[in-house]
């Protein structure tokens, strides 16, 4: 928070107009293999350089400027790297996320923000008319692509909240299953369980070579199609809604919701996954600012606080709703019975 007997600075100004270099001095380090040329060992300018086959110059000041951002540390010469940036950007890590380089810089998220002024005026997108909510919108391929490793630790702590009988058989349906992480931790953690999974058919290409590579293909099966007109089917323990319903406006979710409760067991519980503001609608940052890339990206959608879930999937029949923080990440589940 700023101090209100500080002088005027200007400084908060420049850096978030110049915050596109921050974007392209990180996307040159994933593209070049930065991280994974430094790895486990310190390095210098002249080193790294060697094994990225770069000019040393581009890498010294490139090395400089990530570890003024703190992706990188500097003792004389030598640079290491950070224990988040060893974890999540040296391609030989299990935790990788690299990839999702991909999707946030696809055309389709960040033209969105060049002219988000005529966007506001309008009141609609102005990439396209429904902005990423179109039909078999390809930047979900690349999504499903490049962030499911992101979405380990929430499906995780998921699955862990919506335990499911031991004793029998039983159903768990993936909304806009995309990698397909969220169903495939269900399914890992409940050897009776059979995942289906909801999406477009290209993207459910992606969930299924996921599901076999965990060894689930047995257990796996999916529905082609958009999640507000196909048949859902009936008598699931366990719906997921993870990352979908922003998308929408209240009234939309809230109809959604209605489907699926009809599709739910008595004694069911719908499980959703957000970026979830409090009442202020700006704090945490992580969630509230989560609300712009709705703007951006889609005709209607939003970040939506507790209550207004809460409110939606009342309107839609269900009961005992909770919020349930998943750390590490921004995003919260908001679990209900049917």
């Amino acid at each position: 928070m700023a101090d209100p007997g500080a002088s005027p600075s200007p400084q908060l100004f420049f850096e978030t107009i110049n915050a596109f270099q921050k974007t392209g001095a990180l996307k040159a380090a994933v593209d070049l293999g930065l991280f994974t040329a430094i790895g486990s060992t310190s390095s210098t300018a002249a080193e790294v350089a060697g094994r990225c086959q770069c000019p040393e110059r581009g890498i010294r000041i490139l090395c400089d400027y990530l570890t003024i951002l703190g992706f990188l540390t500097k003792e004389g010469s030598r640079y290491t790297l950070t224990p988040d940036s060893a974890v999540f950007l040296d391609r030989n890590s299990p935790a990788y996320l690299g990839r999702a380089v991909e999707f946030f810089l696809s055309p389709g998220i960040a033209e969105a923000y060049s002219d988000l002024g005529a966007t506001i005026r309008s009141g609609r997108v102005h990439t396209s008319e429904h902005g990423t909510t179109s039909p078999d919108h390809p930047v979900w391929i690349e999504f499903a692509r490049a962030m499911g490793p992101m979405m380990v630790p929430a499906a995780q702590g998921v699955a862990s909240l919506v335990p499911l009988d031991p004793s029998r058989d039983t159903r768990v349906l993936d909304i806009s299953a995309s990698h397909g992480t969220y169903g495939i931790a269900f399914a890992q953690r409940n050897p009776r369980a059979h995942l289906v999974a909801l999406d477009w058919e290209a993207v459910l290409a992606i969930a299924e070579e996921n599901a076999a590579a965990a060894g689930l293909a047995n257990r796996f099966s999916k529905i082609v199609g958009d999640a507000f007109t196909v048949d859902l089917g009936r008598d699931y323990d366990v719906v997921l809604v993870p990352n979908f319903l922003h998308h929408f406006n209240i009234a939309d979710c809230t109809r959604f919701l209605r489907r699926v409760h009809a599709a739910l067991r008595p004694g069911g519980r719908v499980a959703i996954v957000e970026f979830v503001p409090n009442d202020d609608r700006v704090t945490p940052p992580a969630a509230a600012t989560f609300s712009l890339v709705m703007l951006g990206t889609t005709p209607e959608g939003d970040a939506y606080t507790f209550a207004e879930y809460r409110r939606m999937l009342a309107d839609a029949g269900f009961r005992d709703a909770t919020l349930h923080p998943l750390p590490p990440t921004a995003e919260s589940a908001v679990i209900a019975t049917a």
